[in-house]
């Protein structure tokens, strides 16, 4: 079984309508929807806005369904020139930007407990989505994704979570994802088309963009499903 999470419904929805005899529970104001997708068993989650909803989608469904990997998809803002509306981020491994301990002598996005900045994304799961895209002809970059509790709209943040970890894309759930998937030794990988620009200009972007940038993530989780 493969565990999709997206954290809006323009993100899922569209995903959903393919899946076949859809099974469906509520948990902590969480419905999971499982069944068959392009021949695969699946379990998909819209799990809301923000790391702690993230959080708590995960563990529940690594709990309840065992996944043997967790897709996050969905869309975010690019931090690289390398990235534009309707391109795809995959992760390498994703960071917190938004933890800081730093007072008390940590590095600056250091989770406490594990010890590490970045948790790395399943290797052969990334490069595979990176197939994918290369196949649909969508251009793609994989690299570090960051993710904070902040829509991230002014060049100065962009810069600062650039600077600062190396990023390629933000966001605001998937290192949540990772995190919990790291200490269940569960493989994931997080996955954002891009729908704005995170220099200032998001509010312009977003609305107009962000459907589009959905659109992408489906047909390059349709395909990487049909492999």
């Amino acid at each position: 079984m493969i565990g999709i999470i997206a954290a809006m419904n323009i993100e899922m929805e569209a995903l959903r309508k393919g899946i076949v005899n859809p099974v469906s529970e509520t948990i902590s104001g969480i419905e999971f929807v499982r069944g068959t997708l392009e021949g695969r068993e699946v379990v998909t989650a819209v799990c809301g806005i923000g790391k702690v909803f993230a959080a708590i989608c995960a563990q529940t469904m690594i709990l309840l369904y065992q996944p043997e990997c967790i897709i996050n998809t969905g869309v975010g803002g690019t931090l690289t020139d390398k990235l534009t509306i309707g391109n795809i981020a995959v992760s390498s491994a994703v960071v917190q930007h938004d933890m800081d301990t730093s007072a008390i002598g940590d590095p600056v996005g250091l989770i406490s407990g594990i010890n590490r900045i970045e948790l790395p994304a399943d290797e052969a799961l990334a490069a595979r989505l990176s197939a994918c895209a290369d196949t649909l002809g969508i251009r793609n970059v994989t690299g570090v994704i960051a993710s904070g509790d902040q829509f991230i709209s002014s060049a100065e943040k962009k810069d600062y979570i650039v600077n600062t970890f190396g990023a390629i894309a933000c966001e605001m759930e998937g290192a949540a994802i990772g995190h919990v998937c790291f200490v269940n030794d569960v493989p994931f990988c997080v996955l954002r088309a891009i729908s704005d620009s995170a220099d200032g200009s998001s509010h312009m972007d977003y609305p107009q963009f962000a459907a589009m940038a959905a659109g992408q993530s489906v047909r390059l989780l349709t395909t990487f499903l049909r492999g």
